[in-house]
């Protein structure tokens, strides 16, 4: 049993707060038709949905680890000032709404925008650029976390016995980082099957084409598109997508066999 003196009295609230989470969980799962449950997932605009939110998530997590790696191995190795700007410009997508990184993609490749020329809204590659950009920070955050705990000892071992920074970075750093980065890798997958907002506006909502999971869920809940009994077993899919990572993570996590 681990340490510490929690007062008894803080139960009540405490419960308050996870029957407060679970509670509008539960009622989802009630509410979804388990004898139609097979038909609704596998149906044309389901599938449709799925297989985008699945595709596009794997592209933009690839993406991100690509760049956000190095830029955490960056953050993670600078000095403290620097470091603490750095981390604090990563996070900004985590604190703005989804719809207003959105609204930014769309003034930056829109028609007017500097970069109009590629013509990327409202196409699949919208989809993939608005998923990069609200889940780039999970990725680069918790690999940034993952190497500073990691310390430098260990390179400047390998330093010493003339190993090159390549080399260190290659045989040393990223290993010793290895469950961090597996952790940032499925929180940004994650992240990314679940993105609505900034979808919405940068890329729309063609299915097919740009209607991932959230959107189809949300066009249901509307009266269009999915119906909503496909609806409910397409939000049942991210539940059990979001219990799946969760695990993973927590498998990946050190010490957590103690």
């Amino acid at each position: 049993m681990s340490g510490g003196y929690v007062p008894r009295w803080l139960v009540v609230p405490a419960v308050a707060g996870l029957l407060f989470l679970l509670v509008p969980l539960m009622a989802l799962i009630a509410r979804v038709q388990w004898a139609t449950l097979w038909s609704d997932i596998s149906s044309p605009a389901a599938v449709a949905a799925l297989g985008l939110s699945l595709g596009t998530g794997a592209v933009a997590t690839s993406l991100c680890a690509l760049v956000g790696i190095p830029l955490a191995s960056v953050i993670a190795r600078s000095p403290a000032r620097p470091a603490a700007v750095l981390r604090a410009l990563v996070t900004v997508p985590l604190v703005l709404p989804p719809m207003v990184g959105g609204v930014a993609l769309l003034y930056l490749f829109g028609r007017t925008g500097p970069l109009g020329i590629l013509g990327l809204p409202f196409t699949t590659a919208a989809v993939v650029l608005a998923q990069v950009f609200v889940a780039l920070p999970f990725l680069v955050l918790a690999v940034e976390g993952a190497l500073r705990s990691t310390g430098v000892e260990f390179e400047r071992a390998a330093a010493s016995l003339g190993a090159s920074r390549a080399t260190i970075l290659r045989r040393v750093t990223l290993p010793l980082a290895a469950p961090g980065i597996v952790a940032g890798v499925v929180l940004c997958f994650a992240r990314a099957i679940g993105e609505f907002g900034a979808t919405a506006l940068f890329a729309g909502n063609r299915p097919g084409v740009t209607q991932t999971m959230p959107l189809a869920i949300y066009t249901a809940f509307n009266g269009a598109g999915v119906s909503q009994g496909t609806a409910v077993a397409l939000s049942l899919l991210l539940l059990v997508t979001a219990v799946a990572v969760l695990l993973l993570v927590r498998g990946w996590r050190p010490g957590v066999g103690r």
